[in-house]
């Protein structure tokens, strides 16, 4: 294992390319999706579990900022956009990125 308890590519992978590498390695990765409410009640979505050594982060927040029409920033390894966009996000990750349904975790807020 690598740092912060992350699996190293070479320990998933063995001698396959580095294409078939990332893939792999993207298909066990466990995304979660999640609102926070914030100051003055104020909602962000975070989207955490991205690996930022297979994905460009921000990249990945650029493409969903202009697809909802929204603010948001890239901190400490996750991605916040600023209102309530789960379903949103979950099918543009699906679709856009090819990340499995069975991966993605929405978690609901206690309110």
């Amino acid at each position: 294992m690598g740092s912060k308890g992350r699996v190293s590519l070479e320990s998933v992978c063995g001698g396959l390319p580095e294409e078939l590498c990332v893939q792999i390695s993207s298909e066990q990765q466990l995304v979660k999706i999640r609102v926070e409410k914030r100051k003055f009640g104020k909602e962000v979505t975070i989207i955490e579990g991205l690996d930022g050594d297979v994905y460009n982060l921000k990249e990945i927040a650029s493409r969903l900022k202009s697809k909802l029409a929204v603010g948001g920033t890239v901190k400490d390894n996750h991605i916040e956009l600023q209102g309530n966009h789960k379903a949103r996000v979950r099918q543009i990750l699906i679709e856009e990125l090819g990340i499995p349904p069975e991966n993605i975790i929405t978690i609901e807020s206690e309110e």
